[in-house]
């Protein structure tokens, strides 16, 4: 007797989903091809990925706020349970940060996430910046992939300062006079540029309305787009990699993207979540309801910004009251260390791979194997010049509040900055120079000593 057929098995309708937009769209033929694609497997190489998982939680969670913030500049009386600030006649805006805080359930969680998330999604970008520079990463062919990375810090600080600025509360509003001040320091066009800006004549009616567009917008369709084009990029160039026995500058030693770094990646991402969900749950930050209600004629003192943001605060408290008058116009005091210094230093940021290339190595051709900080002497002291140039300013953002803790003058602290801004770079720069040049020259073996062989008696 022959055993009868078996019938044949069906496939379920996933299966035939997935026959049917290969058939059309060749993915699986692609897929395989990038499946494989070797990722790096030293930690260094995953401090992108968490300012890439910061963003992504940046979005849920401000999502979430934005059903319930209002950005208007009505003025209200607030009414709410927080009791201090019961029949104050607030803004809109104010009003319903305030019940996002108190009275929506999970809201101050949310709101203390989206804060902290900010705060690591610009120092993961920060950090892996300056990986890139000090191991060259950045060279040949990848020079604009450091522009976009470049581009992609100026909108980080962008969608910082208009998210820190929508709160209207007093200390926030300190921070957006400011800025509101930096745009008419402009000569020629600062006066509309302030116009246009703030929706008319300071403080403004329509200036939040402004703010949550590019904050929710405009400024997270930039970061998006250009996070795209950075992976584009990243997937087609290969990654750079460690200097190692098997790696070459023809090849990529690391693990497939499936499944090794999928998980990886999925497990980071958790990992990230987790230490938010943390920070925002036990650590306080940002009570608005302790500032208050924005006052065009209050300042909040001692008034700080976010970390990101504490250089050029420095830079302001730092330069001197320096006017000029060009064509009969006076530029302001604050036009140099708000607008031209920081374009300066953002300049460098985007040229660095061609002045490197043509002032430091000399090099134009193509690497993909990473450099040691001590491989290139002077672009090591460079970095290390310009990071303690930004250090000592990120320090003067604060020269109020260390004065009274220090109980010194606080015009003293203030030329000992200024002092320490242009000597302490020099020094570092120097010191890492000759580090460098010591950890580069080959170790000097030691001379032998011959003990003479003892006579025989």
């Amino acid at each position: 007797m022959t055993a009868a057929p078996r019938p044949e098995a069906k496939d379920s309708l996933l299966d035939r989903i997935a026959g049917w937009a290969d058939d059309r769209l060749k993915l699986a033929e692609g897929s395989r091809k990038y499946l494989r694609k070797a990722f790096p497997g030293h930690w260094s190489f995953l401090i992108g990925e968490i300012a890439m998982f910061a963003l992504i939680i940046l979005l849920l969670t401000g999502t979430f706020l934005a059903l319930f913030y209002t950005p208007d500049t009505t003025p209200v009386v607030y009414s709410g349970p927080y009791v201090p600030l019961q029949g104050t006649e607030i803004s809109a805006a104010y009003n319903s940060v305030l019940e996002l805080s108190f009275e929506v359930r999970a809201g101050l969680l949310f709101r203390q996430i989206h804060h902290w998330a900010a705060l690591v999604f610009v120092a993961a970008i920060v950090v892996h910046m300056l990986r890139i520079f000090f191991t060259g990463a950045f060279r040949r062919p990848r020079e604009l992939n450091w522009v976009v990375g470049g581009i992609l810090l100026l909108l980080a600080f962008g969608a910082g300062f208009t998210g820190y600025s929508l709160p209207d509360d007093l200390l926030s509003g300190t921070g957006l006079r400011i800025g509101y001040s930096a745009l008419l320091s402009v000569p020629f066009v600062g006066p509309l540029l302030g116009y246009l800006g703030i929706g008319g004549e300071y403080p403004g009616v329509g200036v939040l309305g402004r703010l949550h567009i590019l904050h929710v917008m405009i400024i997270p369709a930039g970061l998006l787009g250009l996070l795209g084009a950075h992976l584009f990029m990243v997937v087609r160039q290969k990654h750079t990699q460690k200097r190692t026995r098997r790696a070459r500058e023809d090849n990529v030693v690391g693990e497939p993207l499936w499944p090794n770094q999928a998980l990886t990646m999925t497990s980071l991402f958790f990992a990230v979540a987790a230490v938010l969900a943390f920070l925002g749950g036990v650590f306080e930050i940002n009570p608005v309801w302790l500032y208050g209600p924005y006052e065009p004629f209050e300042v909040f003192a001692p008034s700080q910004p976010d970390w990101y943001m504490g250089w050029l605060e420095g830079l302001l408290r730092l330069w001197p009251a320096w006017e000029f008058t060009i064509l009969g116009v006076t530029i302001p005091a604050i036009f140099i260390p708000s607008v031209v210094v920081p374009g300066i230093l953002f300049g460098i940021v985007f040229a660095w791979p061609w002045i490197d290339a043509r002032w430091i190595t000399g090099d134009h051709a193509e690497h993909h194997i990473n450099q040691r900080p001590r491989d290139v002497p002077a672009r090591t002291a460079f970095g290390f010049a310009g990071l303690t140039f930004l250090l000592v300013i990120f320090v003067a953002g604060s020269n109020d509040v260390m004065a009274a803790a220090l109980q010194t003058p606080l015009d003293t602290l203030t030329t000992v900055l200024r002092w320490a801004a242009i000597v302490l770079p020099v020094l570092a720069g120097l010191a890492a120079y000759r580090i460098a040049e010591r950890l580069n020259q080959p170790v000097e073996a030691a001379p032998s000593s011959t003990v003479p062989a003892a006579k025989s008696t």
